[in-house]
């Protein structure tokens, strides 16, 4: 639940988009920006960028704009990754492997430090350096390496019981990319990615062009 005072989760959801832009103006060389060369990058106004920074204190100079380097260093720290965040994964099918094998969380503040999976044929497998396990040691595991965040790549009949045993253990973020939305306890934040409703969104518009559907305009 947000406090009174918190930025809308919206703002959140744009800082990392802000961040990753930011990398990569410092990856071709360009240490000064205004939030218009910002917000032409990522399709937000130059104003909304000078709001949603304003939650968080005074960043740029009018008429000078944002230092490329301190304002990613700012966005790194708001969104605490100034160190790295332990996570479990719950679920290793072709999904969770990929998940798992995916080099960019190590190096945006983020180690996998379990794998988790009910499948009897999966148990004491590798994945890269890690080893698939059952879901008897995900307590003891999340307690270890002090885990507060969890990815959920199990079939949605299995979600809601994964979830709830992930809550018991003590994490408190889930990445869920089951298609079922989750009951959690309001002290517990939850992102969903699921591909095939992004996709059905997106044939809309497909079959709106081809007249598979009428909008009326208001």
């Amino acid at each position: 639940m947000e406090r009174p005072d918190a930025p809308p989760d919206v703002v959140i959801r744009r800082l990392p988009l802000y961040a990753r832009s930011l990398r990569y103006l410092l990856e071709e060389g360009v240490h000064s920006v205004s939030s218009q060369e910002l917000g032409e990058r990522i399709n937000v106004t130059a104003a909304q960028i000078r709001k949603d920074l304003s939650y968080f204190g005074e960043f740029g100079k009018q008429g000078i704009g944002y230092d490329v380097e301190k304002l990613l260093n700012h966005i790194d720290h708001i969104l605490g990754l100034t160190h790295h965040w332990p996570l479990v994964v719950v679920g290793v099918g072709s999904l969770g492997q990929a998940i798992a094998r995916y080099d960019g969380f190590q190096t945006q503040g983020l180690r996998i430090v379990g794998l988790f999976d009910s499948d009897p044929d999966k148990i004491g497998q590798m994945v890269d350096d890690l080893t698939i396990m059952d879901y008897s040691r995900l307590h003891a595991v999340i307690s270890e390496h002090q885990a507060r965040l969890a990815v959920i790549a199990v079939p949605a009949t299995r979600a809601q019981e994964v979830a709830d045993m992930l809550i018991e253990a003590g994490i408190r973020a889930i990445l869920n990319y089951a298609p079922i939305i989750l009951q959690t306890p309001d002290d517990v934040w939850v992102r969903y990615i699921d591909p095939v409703a992004v996709m059905h969104s997106l044939t809309y518009y497909l079959a709106r062009e081809q007249g598979g559907a009428e909008v009326k305009r208001r």
